[in-house]
This record gives C-alpha cells, structure tokens and sequence, in this order.
C-alpha cells in the first residue's frame, strides 16, 4: 500500500508543479481560483528560494518509501523527478524566465478578463 501511496504522491506532485505554472489561465474562467493560485505559486517559490523549507509533498513521499524501507528522494523531488530526465540542467535558468513569463501572462490576462466582466456587468 505505501508503494501505491507514493506513486500517487507523485502524480499529486506533477498536478501541483503543472497548477503552479499554468494555474493563472485558469483564473481566466474562474477568477475567484486566482487566490488559491497564488498561494501554490508563492509556496513554489518559497521552497526552491528558502533553504531548507520543505515541501509537503516530498516529505509525504519520503514518508512512503521509508514505510517501503527505501531512503528519501537523493536531492528532492525535482533533483530526482526532473532535473536531467525532463530538463537539462543547461536549460534551467531558461525555463525559470520562461516560467515566470507565463505567469505573469497569465495573471494580466486573469486580470484584463475580470476587468472587462466588470465593466460589461456595471454597463
């Protein structure tokens, strides 16, 4: 069963990294989620910018795999998960202003949409 729940972790954890990134846009449709958002995209960046500040999500994997009689994730979930499998480590700082281009994107056009349905709405 602990094995299951790690893999589910995981999949959790993939969701989260991909609600981060692209979680603004949704905000284009449901402006209220945008404050839920924030809170995933300042935690996001809180635990890749304060040392030592863990995740949640890894520290419930590590739980799992020590239940399993395996070590912590060596380096954390992006050390293991991504960095080198999915993203060249040449090409992190790259995608880390990519990253930061999109969200901004989408928190102007969360904004222009909820501007512009207030205006239609007072009209």
């Amino acid at each position: 069963m602990a094995a299951f729940l790690a893999d589910v972790t995981v999949v959790v954890h993939f969701a989260s990294l991909l609600y981060i990134g692209l979680g603004g846009f949704l905000a284009w449709w449901w402006p209220k989620s945008i404050f839920v958002h924030v809170f995933f995209a300042a935690w996001g960046v809180a635990v890749n910018v304060i040392p030592g500040l863990p995740c949640p999500l890894t520290a419930l994997e590590d739980y799992f795999r020590h239940q399993q009689g395996l070590g912590s994730l060596p380096g954390g979930f992006n050390e293991y998960y991504i960095y080198d499998d999915l993203i060249p480590r040449n090409l992190l700082p790259v995608v880390a202003v990519l990253a930061v281009v999109v969200l901004v994107i989408s928190y102007v056009g969360a904004y222009v949409r909820w501007r512009h349905s207030r205006t239609r709405v007072a009209a």
